[in-house]
């Protein structure tokens, strides 16, 4: 893509997703003079600090007022400037909802929001820090672009395909220590699509963020052990969706199976359900994630494994999806 990335695999696999996006956030404010750096007391959490040190000047600190922080991040990006606004992903897209809706997206405004410590990330932190409704919230608001890395490299392609879109965009990082999915640069990626990691044809796993690194770990083991052939898509851009590649798993292989560290009420499985719905194809659906609760406390990989939605969650999940039958005739053209 354009804009010349300097990471390597090597680099991020040694950085979160939320330290490649500080230190690219640094390599794009070197080549643009407007680009400036908002936060609310929480530039080393969120990793935006680096670039407080290399441009001291382009950076406010906005103390613990995050909902002023985005009314004036609209008020700079309406004076030509472009924001990147940094803080954890509970305090963007719940504290600050309305500043988002009217003062940002309303008026269609070139502001970046970074939220970082999403979905259960944080666990240990409590309910307040929990962020398993933002893409329910976010992904209802027009004119915003929503982005979700499943790492470290991948972070550094989202940064800058939402520096280069004219708009408002919520990129969704973790808190940190993310595996790696990307070894080698990312030849295919391309902002609103999903990256095909996998191909398969019994069932399709589509995933986004940290879900996309354990539904690999899921197909290669169900390919190992019970012989199945599984598709994996990764989901980077949640909004503008892939409709083209959600119906293509869904029109090949009949099963699909969501992963993401969110509320299934209204994240990545509700927006695929949509898309399904438009296909009059008759599928399997079955959603992995964060129940209609909220979250007890914990470590998130205790989190993860809890709420079936760790590796062996997604195994279990595939056992259950082959296990439902179709028609004998499997023939699309009697569905309707």
């Amino acid at each position: 893509m354009a804009g010349g990335l300097t990471y390597t695999s090597i680099d991020a696999v040694n950085l979160t997703t939320a330290e490649v996006y500080g230190q690219t956030l640094v390599e794009i404010g070197k080549n643009d003079p407007k680009v400036v750096g908002l936060s609310a007391d929480l530039a080393k959490s969120t990793k935006i600090a680096v670039f407080q040190k290399a441009f001291p000047e382009r950076f406010f600190n906005f103390g613990i007022a995050e909902q002023n922080m985005f009314g004036a991040a609209a008020g700079l990006a309406k004076s030509g400037l472009t924001p990147f606004v940094s803080t954890f992903g509970a305090f963007a897209a719940l504290r600050s909802c309305e500043q988002i809706r009217t003062d940002i997206c309303y008026q269609n405004l070139n502001v970046k929001i970074i939220g970082t410590h999403s979905g259960l990330s944080f666990g240990a932190a409590g309910t307040t820090h929990h962020v398993t409704e933002d893409i329910a919230i976010l992904r209802s608001f027009a004119n915003l672009t929503l982005m979700c890395p499943a790492d470290g490299l991948e972070a550094a392609y989202c940064v800058q395909a939402a520096y280069e879109h004219k708009g408002p965009v919520y990129i969704r990082l973790n808190r940190g220590f993310d595996q790696v999915v990307y070894r080698d640069e990312i030849p295919s990626f391309e902002f609103g699509k999903a990256n095909v990691l996998r191909e398969g044809t019994d069932l399709t796993f589509i995933a986004t963020g940290t879900g996309v690194w354990r539904a690999l770990q899921a197909a290669d083991a169900l390919a190992k052990d019970d012989g199945l052939s599984v598709r994996v898509l990764d989901i980077h851009t949640l909004k503008p969706i892939d409709e083209e590649a959600i119906t293509k798993a869904i029109t090949e292989t009949r099963r699909i199976i969501t992963v993401e560290d969110h509320n299934v009420i209204g994240g990545l499985g509700t927006a695929v359900a949509d898309v399904g719905a438009t296909t009059r194809k008759g599928f399997v659906l079955k959603k992995l994630g964060v129940p209609d609760e909220f979250s007890v406390i914990g470590l998130p990989e205790d989190l993860y494994s809890h709420y079936g939605y760790d590796e062996n969650g997604c195994i279990a999940a595939a056992r259950e999806v082959m296990s439902l039958d179709f028609e004998e005739d499997d023939d699309w053209e009697d569905e309707f």
